[in-house]
C-alpha cells in the first residue's frame, strides 16, 4: 500500500473529490431551487476538480487494492469500491461536460448526474469505510491508543 511520511496516499487524496463533488451537488440544489447565478459556475469548476483529484485518487487505490489478499471479502468490498468510484467519477465528468457551453445554465440532464453521483457516492464511501474499520484494510499491526507516532523510525506495516 501507497504510504508518505508513514500513512496511506488514498484516503488523504479522497476528501478532495468527495468535498468538491458534494459541494457542486449542494450548490447545483440550491440554484435550482432558488436560482442563485453564481453558485453553477462555481459547481463548474469544483466538478472539473473534483474529477482530476477522482483520477489521481484512483491511481493510489487500485496500487492499494492489488495489495489486497486475493480471494477475501476485502478484495470483493474494494473491487466494488473503486469501480463504483470510477461510474461516480464518470458521471461528474460527464455533468461537467454537458456544462461547458453554458457554465451559469446546467441542463437538467447535468444536474441528475450530479444527484446520481452523490446518490452513488454515499454508497462507495460506505464500503470504503467498511474497508478500513470492519475489514482493517490499511491499518498498521501496531495500531493502538497508545502507538508511537507514524514518523517513527520503526513502524509496522500490514499490506
Amino acid at each position: 500500500m501507497a504510504k508518505i511520511v508513514g500513512h496511506y496516499i488514498h484516503p488523504m487524496l479522497i476528501v478532495f473529490p468527495l468535498g468538491l463533488f458534494v459541494t457542486a451537488l449542494i450548490f447545483d440544489i440550491i440554484h435550482f431551487i432558488w436560482g442563485a447565478p453564481s453558485l453553477p459556475i462555481a459547481s463548474f469548476w469544483m466538478i472539473a476538480a473534483g474529477v482530476i483529484g477522482g483520477l489521481l485518487a484512483a491511481v493510489f487505490g487500485l496500487a492499494d487494492w492489488l495489495s489486497v489478499t486475493t480471494g477475501t471479502r476485502a478484495r470483493r468490498v474494494g473491487m466494488w469500491h473503486g469501480l463504483g468510484n470510477v461510474v461516480v467519477v464518470v458521471l461528474f465528468a460527464v455533468s461537467w461536460f454537458l456544462r461547458r457551453g453554458d457554465p451559469a445554465s446546467p441542463t437538467v440532464t447535468a444536474f441528475v448526474l450530479v444527484i446520481i453521483g452523490g446518490a452513488l457516492g454515499l454508497v462507495t464511501s460506505w464500503l470504503g469505510g467498511e474497508l478500513i474499520e470492519r475489514l482493517g484494510v490499511g491499518i498498521d499491526k501496531g495500531a493502538n491508543p497508545n502507538a508511537p507516532s507514524s514518523l517513527a523510525t520503526k513502524t509496522i506495516d500490514r499490506a
